[in-house]
């Protein structure tokens, strides 16, 4: 049988199992240089003719989303990763003062604000959780207010520490990594107000949300990243957050970002994971790939790439 992903018009959704996974995108399918995020030109990215037309151009721009998902059970409705948010402030210019309709894209694919009880942010950087606050009457308070917002104790820790070392960050402000990821800018208006209201849960990196949907650890890109795993009546899913950026470190494992906090074990641990999945019927759903999001990891030669389709 061919599992393949089942296309709406404001977003993807795909069933596993019992659990619906929907995409809703704040920052939807776009163009951008390759040297932005990897240190790799355009012609290298070209030679890897099985990415086009979904994730590259034919000029080797890569194609690229911002997005979340929405896992959904017969009692629960989680939310993977904000993204960036409407009315932030941020270096980067395409990112700032953005006032997109992310909210109303979510209502209209069933998911009201007030209907997710559970968010989960795989990491701590600004394109994925930009919508744990929103602006009102001049103040950030949470988007969410019936959930519970669970963020790593590792990487917590890590931010919290990285927020302590106010004159280290001043040293490098003037950086493209550090343009990118605004630890204290992304920490005060997204982050610190849930923790003020209270509506957050430290947990560890094997966290078990329910029965089937639990965390898997996959450091690199920052200390206390997360995958999050997906398993109903044997079928399988994960959602990828920035273990992996774009399918061409598929081809290119070892091809880390400007911003990774330990490149090597970024490697490491994508090495492991194409691994486990390669050439099995585990549904990846990349958290900035382009549309169709979804795939299928397999073997080529010594290295991988990513199908649209798989035979079980």
């Amino acid at each position: 049988m061919i599992q393949k992903g089942v296309f709406m018009a404001i977003n993807n959704v795909w069933q596993v199992g019992d659990v619906k996974i929907t995409r809703v995108a704040d920052f939807d399918d776009f163009s951008l240089d390759p040297e932005f995020i990897f240190a790799i030109k355009p012609d290298a990215v070209r030679q890897h003719t099985w990415l086009r037309p979904n994730f590259i151009t034919p000029e080797g721009q890569l194609l690229v989303s911002i997005h979340a998902f929405i896992i959904e059970t017969a009692d629960r409705k989680i939310l993977v990763d904000t993204c960036i948010g409407n009315d932030k402030k941020r270096h980067t210019a395409m990112w700032n003062d953005l006032q997109g309709p992310f909210l109303r894209d979510l209502a209209a694919a069933g998911y009201p604000p007030e209907s997710i009880d559970t968010v989960v942010c795989t990491h701590l950087h600004v394109d994925h959780v930009g919508w744990n606050t929103r602006k009102v009457d001049g103040r950030w308070i949470p988007t969410f207010p019936n959930a519970r917002y669970l963020f790593g104790r590792i990487e917590w820790a890590h931010w919290k520490r990285e927020m302590e070392l106010e004159a280290a960050a001043a040293e490098r402000a003037d950086s493209h990594a550090a343009h990118l990821v605004e630890t204290g800018t992304v920490m005060g208006d997204s982050v610190q107000p849930i923790i003020d209201a209270g509506l957050y849960d430290l947990v560890e990196t094997d966290h078990r949300l329910i029965d089937g949907v639990y965390l898997q650890h996959t450091p690199g890109h920052t200390p206390g990243h997360v995958c999050v795993r997906i398993e109903s009546r044997g079928k399988r899913a994960v959602i990828t957050g920035d273990m992996i950026h774009h399918p061409l470190q598929c081809a290119l494992p070892d091809l880390g970002t400007h911003v990774d906090w330990d490149a090597a074990h970024g490697h490491a641990t994508r090495l492991g994971f194409f691994q486990e999945l390669a050439d099995t019927p585990t549904l990846v759903l990349g958290s900035h790939f382009a549309k169709p999001t979804g795939g299928w990891v397999v073997s080529d030669g010594d290295r991988w790439r990513l199908s649209l389709s798989v035979r079980e």
